[in-house]
């Protein structure tokens, strides 16, 4: 298309969108709520890797980021959020990796794929935190049962979607069982990952360690569920 121009044969520049007041002071108020969260956040986890978990109170962290302690509980009603604040994203991530895969591709390829990836991310979702991180949930009754609750929900949310994908009942017993073989396979590297934490490798030395041992945890499942779940 050509340039439109003015009746002198100047370019008419495009005129650029008033801003909506409302919608910028909606932008800065999202900002403001994004920063507040993370201050709590960066605060919280300092705070309980210098006193522990069980030991560090909501007052504490409050007086800390500077904030009320109403202002710490609307962020993160639950005391564990606070720890292990990327909650959904974990139990969410294996039942998206399913969902989205592509055509050809088995549930068991692209969760070994994803995983591979995050390994090579050393992505802390996956489980590198880092020594102090770690140690601290590993010293938390509260955090190791919260993290079992995860894994659960995240087990739960492949049984939901591989479900979806073979068309067959959450109830069936070949459905269920696959869910908590893949959902297994993560409990597992994701445990390994933190032995070798708390054993003080540092990431990239895990990450070489798991690149080799999570190929090998695949490769077990392959004769049972390599043709499972294909995407058409």
């Amino acid at each position: 298309m050509g340039t439109d121009t003015s009746p002198a044969g100047a370019p008419v520049r495009p005129r650029r969108p008033v801003p909506d007041p409302e919608v910028a002071a909606l932008g800065l108020r999202e900002v403001k709520k994004r920063e507040t969260r993370q201050l709590i956040s960066d605060h919280a986890t300092r705070l309980f890797v210098e006193q522990g978990f069980e030991d560090t109170t909501i007052t504490d962290i409050a007086t800390a980021a500077r904030v009320a302690k109403k202002t710490v509980t609307n962020y993160f009603p639950r005391k564990e959020e606070l720890a292990l604040d990327h909650q959904e994203e974990f139990v969410a991530g294996p039942a998206r990796t399913v969902r989205e895969r592509a055509s050809g591709e088995s549930a068991l390829a692209a969760l070994r794929r994803a995983f591979l990836a995050a390994v090579a991310d050393e992505d802390p979702v996956a489980g590198f935190a880092g020594h102090e991180f770690s140690r601290m949930v590993a010293d938390s009754p509260t955090l190791s049962a919260c993290l079992r609750g995860l894994h659960d929900r995240r087990e739960q949310a492949l049984l939901a979607v591989l479900s979806e994908a073979v068309g067959e009942p959450a109830e069936s017993v070949t459905v269920r069982t696959a869910a908590s073989l893949l959902g297994g396979v993560h409990r597992v590297l994701f445990q390994r990952i933190q032995e070798l934490t708390l054993a003080g490798q540092d990431n990239r030395e895990i990450a070489r360690t798991l690149a080799r041992e999570a190929a090998r945890a695949f490769d077990l499942l392959a004769p049972s569920l390599g043709d499972y779940a294909v995407r058409p």
